[in-house]
């Protein structure tokens, strides 16, 4: 839904300036513009598991229920919350507080305090600031609430979520009240583009502790930060217009790794190098561990970040680097999402040693099986898998990427960069019917409503086209004195 401002026709007059002020006095609309469900028309020829909407939806709302009464915290200050990543020791990381403000953010309308948890967690984020770069977040935060250890600077996943659901809640909930949601999100994604994009070639840093002082990690990247959906938005809201730049980058770099080094698999390493020259993988222990060279606990998230880029955008390379990997997870499983195994060689697609099931791994393929409808049946066990399993199967890391995941498997993953809603074409028919032309943003069911006392509205219409215009006769117009509309 496109929400937007009511417009009044009278017979004396088409557009009638003083009410649209007395709309705007009344601060008509809903506490939340995009309310939890949103049931999004994703990219054409992409699918959804074959479960009934109201399933998933409820599906959604459970776990939602569990997942916060397990990893939300109010703490540190009265009026700051954050989500807390593991039972002892540092108590939250950038990467959990990312994925929590967009989770808040899309649930709205579910929750009716998902507004004042988004609030304080952002009011932690502006605790909680890089020493590097202001507007980007320490990546660790330890018990007391100041920085673990090296926790000081920026991990740039975090980041980019932060900025991208400051965009969300914009849209959520306008950026007129007590944190001007908009403002903030464009100084956030200011700071990446300042702190955790090498400009050189226009590559996603490792975090702003990055620099050309250390050419290994300065033209290093870790895969799982490639977000094209947010860099798209990141666009339309700075209109700095190298983000597309950085978009192009993410999709050439997938493009060299699966041809050069995953052909049989299409498979991501955790960490890649050369960015500047021929991107490959980093080797083990480049930054984190012995898996940096495979697809472990960080590449497992890139099905699902390239995968919704394709639902909400329809980029082609999106569904290219995804496609390969569908083809190949399923012939290793047998079809059997059980078989899944948290961890894998890039090459040869052999598990890792020590390796066992993880929701972290199974619910970004789900995810990534939406882009083609060839995936059906895969799609549809995936679902059963994921949604079969307990939130005491896993931890942070697992849930909560199950939580988004499962937000964009029911179809409720919208992106705020959306085209404002259009009112055109308005016409007084010689008899007395009005006429009028909606542009929408078709992402959306629209409905078109009508009203004349701005109190009461009825529901004309309610579509969601594949084409962005529709055109509406009101009938009832000719025998009233006037009528306002608005599209929700």
């Amino acid at each position: 839904m496109i929400p937007m401002k009511p417009f009044a026709t009278s017979h004396a007059t088409l557009l009638t300036a003083v009410a649209l002020c007395l709309l705007a006095a009344l601060g008509l609309g809903r506490a939340q513009n995009f309310p939890f469900p949103q049931h999004v028309t994703y990219t054409a020829g992409t699918i959804k598991p074959a479960i009934s909407q109201s399933v998933m939806d409820q599906t959604n709302r459970l776990f939602y229920n569990a997942w916060k009464a397990a990893y939300l915290v109010n703490g540190c200050q009265p009026d700051h919350y954050y989500i807390k990543y593991q039972p002892t020791g540092p108590i939250t990381v950038s990467e959990a507080h990312g994925y929590g403000m967009m989770i808040f953010a899309l649930m709205a309308g579910y929750d009716a305090n998902a507004q004042v948890y988004f609030d304080g967690m952002y009011r932690f984020f502006t605790n909680h600031q890089s020493s590097i770069t202001p507007y980007l977040m320490g990546w660790q935060e330890a018990a007391g609430c100041v920085f673990a250890a090296g926790g000081d600077d920026s991990a740039t996943d975090g980041d980019l979520d932060i900025a991208y659901a400051l965009l969300l809640a914009d849209r959520q909930w306008g950026s007129a009240g007590a944190i001007n949601y908009l403002a903030e999100g464009r100084k956030v994604i200011a700071a990446v583009m300042k702190g955790e994009i090498n400009t050189n070639a226009w590559s996603v840093k490792l975090g702003d502790w990055s620099d050309a002082s250390n050419a290994n990690y300065f033209n290093g990247t870790r895969p799982s930060d490639f977000m094209p959906d947010h860099f798209r938005g990141y666009q339309v809201f700075s209109g700095n217009t190298n983000w597309s730049r950085v978009i192009d980058k993410c999709y050439g770099i997938l493009g060299t790794i699966q041809t050069n080094n995953s052909r049989a698999t299409g498979l991501i390493p955790d960490f890649v190098i050369n960015v500047n020259t021929t991107p490959k993988p980093a080797g083990k222990n480049y930054l984190e561990g012995s898996t940096d060279k495979d697809y472990g606990y960080n590449s497992c998230r890139v099905p699902w970040r390239i995968a919704t880029d394709y639902l909400v955008s329809g980029d082609p390379r999106a569904k290219a680097a995804v496609d390969r990997i569908n083809s190949w997870i399923q012939g290793k499983t047998g079809g059997n999402p059980a078989n899944i195994r948290d961890g894998y060689n890039i090459t040869n697609g052999n598990a890792l040693a020590s390796t066992g099931y993880e929701l972290a791994f199974s619910a970004p393929f789900a995810v990534g099986a939406m882009v083609n409808a060839t995936n059906q049946l895969w799609l549809n066990k995936l679902w059963t898998n994921v949604t079969s399993q307990p939130i005491s199967s896993s931890a942070y890391f697992g849930n909560t990427i199950k939580m988004i995941d499962l937000l964009a498997l029911s179809g409720n993953w919208w992106t705020p960069a959306l085209r404002p809603a259009v009112f055109t074409n308005l016409t007084r028919l010689t008899n007395g019917n009005f006429s009028l032309q909606l542009i929408a943003e078709p992402q959306f069911t629209n409905r078109l409503e009508a009203s004349t006392n701005l109190a009461t509205w009825t529901t004309l219409l309610t579509t969601n086209p594949a084409a962005r215009n529709f055109t509406f006769v009101d009938t009832q117009a000719a025998v009233l004195t006037q009528r306002f509309y608005r599209s929700r």
